[in-house]
């Protein structure tokens, strides 16, 4: 028999389909629109179905009046925020939307405690006991609580950190692993204890437990690993929706949730291989600790050049290499940066781009830069695509990047930073690096590329020296 009921689950499969469908257009460039829209598509129609098994069910106006009143407010202060923020600040922006999801969590499970458990004689508790199911409820709260816990206070760092709110370098405390892994193992005692006695103090204690593990977690990773943290708390927060799908019987949320929280880790998985880290590291807050001091060493001098200068070696090159980083998205010069390819290219010189999996503070955040301002996708390539080609290279422009450059992760045994696969950029003929200043980067590691004798500091706003190299040219 066709009911509202079933309706709305047809109407969640839809919306789960679609949702797949818009992860793998999310995959490619070329279909990244049309995945955004299919992902857009499918939420919509998820609301719509949610909505009409609210007015269906048996809650009051009041009620239904507070939900619709807050998916108003919520969808305002989205659309404001996504007109508004810039790609510069997207990276904290997402860890702020991630401590959402995990507070969220949190809550449904505290309410389904305060529905179920702090009730052992209520209708809904006897239910679940005639179906042998009230220990499953009370582990999917205390699992539930803790993980949403973990993500909403480890995102609230990473947002604090990304927005240079605080330092963005690793917090040691003494034992900090051990820290950690008590944590982990009260976790799992206080669990068993909740599923045979369901106590409120219980439910405190995890709680507690979790906030101050997500902040310890995040703390104690250091800036330049922050992209990959980003990508792990997107995990988190879909495993936290997940278990908040289980407590509120809702099989749509359960498969969003995994989607998520299994994309996440596999994308966090990748660019840990990238980095040379360990992902079992990356998911204990254990990779951030400085190996030792990275800037007291004295590389000598040095060299400058001049716009003109730059112009002079892009008219004689053969073949130019752009590595983006952070700073072209903060000086927004990446529609100088197109021009100047288009340039370049209608010379016939041949240019490419090498993007680093971790340049920005957000994965694929150069990709988007880039392809905002019609810079082709086929001569976008990735770290491995080109690192080969650098010795053979006339000039390569690193516009605004630092660690993802840095040969102190290839040569120096005692780089914080060591073992971290880079684009070996100094292999080129000549090297101009834009920056600022000689300030170390997100990591706090000095770059000995600054000093090669093959390589020439362009100093000041990145987009300024662009349209000075444009008209040289």
């Amino acid at each position: 028999m066709f009911t509202v009921d079933t309706a709305v689950q047809a109407a969640y499969m839809v919306a789960a389909l679609l949702f797949i469908l818009a992860l793998a257009g999310l995959s490619k460039h070329e279909t990244a629109k049309a995945g955004n829209t299919i992902g857009i598509a499918g939420m919509t129609v998820a609301l719509t179905a949610t909505a009409a098994l609210t007015v269906e069910s048996d809650i009051k106006p009041l009620g239904i009046g507070l939900l619709v009143g807050a998916t108003v407010i919520g969808a305002v202060i989205g659309l404001w925020q996504a007109r508004v923020v810039e790609m510069t600040g997207m990276p904290q922006l997402i860890a702020l939307l991630h401590s959402f999801v995990g507070l969220a969590a949190v809550l449904v499970g505290w309410t389904g405690f305060l529905h179920v458990e702090n009730r052992l004689h209520g209708d809904a508790a006897d239910e679940l006991r005639a179906e042998d199911l009230l220990g499953v409820h009370s582990a999917e709260v205390f699992i539930g609580v803790f993980i949403g816990a973990v993500t909403f206070t480890g995102s609230v760092v990473a947002f604090l950190k990304l927005s240079a709110r605080i330092k963005s370098g690793p917090l040691v405390l003494p034992g900090k692993n051990l820290l950690n892994i008590g944590a982990l193992v009260a976790f799992v005692a206080l669990t068993v204890w909740f599923v045979i006695e369901p106590r409120l103090w219980l439910l405190i204690a995890v709680t507690t437990l979790a906030l101050l593990l997500g902040w310890h977690l995040v703390s104690s990773i250091g800036g330049g690993d922050m992209p990959v943290v980003v990508s792990m708390l997107n995990s988190y927060s879909g495993w936290a929706a997940a278990a908040s799908g289980f407590l509120l019987a809702n099989d749509l949320l359960i498969i969003t949730g995994a989607l998520v929280g299994s994309s996440g880790a596999y994308l966090s998985y990748i660019m840990c291989k990238a980095m040379n880290r360990s992902f079992i590291s990356v998911i204990t807050g254990g990779f951030g600790i400085e190996a030792g001091p990275a800037d007291d060493k004295d590389y000598g001098e040095h060299r400058e050049i001049t716009a003109e200068g730059v112009a002079n070696l892009l008219s004689g090159a053969d073949s130019v290499i752009i590595t983006p980083g952070y700073g072209m998205a903060v000086a927004q010069a990446q529609y100088g940066v197109a021009e100047l390819t288009r340039k370049l290219r209608d010379k016939g010189v041949n240019v490419r781009f090498g993007i680093h999996p971790v340049a920005g503070r957000l994965p694929g955040h150069m990709n988007v830069l880039l392809a905002e301002a019609k810079v082709p996708y086929d001569i976008v390539l990735e770290m491995d695509e080109i690192n080969d080609d650098f010795e053979s290279t006339s000039v390569v422009l690193v516009i605004g990047a630092n660690d993802t450059v840095n040969p102190a992760a290839a040569e120096d045994l005692d780089s914080p930073i060591a073992g971290m696969p880079v684009l070996t950029v100094w292999e080129a003929d000549n090297v101009v690096v834009f920056k600022r200043s000689m300030a170390s980067g997100y990591a706090g590691v000095q770059n000995p590329l600054f000093f090669r004798d093959n390589s020439a500091m362009l100093f000041g706003d990145a987009k300024e020296r662009v349209e000075d190299i444009l008209h040289a040219l």
